[in-house]
């Protein structure tokens, strides 16, 4: 059996992080994701709001550098979970427990910087000091570390 969910889409607002009684860090948020198909008479397309949910170190990154608008990509699993109301009624909700979350677009603190330009993501990349101008973080695992061109991906290139 399987129960995974890939989601890219832009926060609908700051991510809320809570702790729990233990002290366990859990953020959440709300992901606005954009339907395929279009519909109505303008050919509009319909987005879905999708919670997420995320537990532990990612919780607090994720709290840190995600912000309202920002792009991300979410990979994890749907969770049902059934709870009571105040009025005593049984209440279900559906929400993506994230495993992993990366950003995909550049933070407003980022816009103003050269070179490596991407913000950090929450895929256990570690960051390392950039040795050549020292104005933004390099990763370890990062094929284009080095590599000064900028990409300019636009949505209608991508196959999704």
């Amino acid at each position: 059996m399987l129960n995974r969910v890939i989601l890219i889409g832009r926060l609908t607002q700051d991510p809320e992080l809570r702790y729990t009684n233990s002290g366990t860090p859990v953020a959440s948020f709300t992901l606005a994701v954009d339907r395929q198909m279009r519909s109505g008479q303008n050919g509009e397309r319909q987005t879905d709001f999708i919670n997420i949910v995320v537990w532990q170190k990612q919780a607090e990154i994720v709290s840190q550098y995600l912000q309202k608008g920002r792009l991300a990509a979410v990979d994890g699993r749907l969770q049902i979970r059934t709870y009571e109301n105040r009025e005593g009624q049984k209440v279900r909700v559906a929400e993506v427990v994230a495993e992993s979350v990366r950003f995909l677009d550049r933070g407003p603190d980022q816009q103003q910087q050269s070179g490596f330009g991407n913000a950090p993501s929450t895929g256990g990349q570690r960051p390392r000091t950039n040795n050549n101008s020292g104005s933004a973080p390099l990763y370890e695992d990062d094929p284009f570390a080095d590599d000064s061109q900028t990409i300019d991906i636009s949505e209608d290139d991508l196959p999704f």
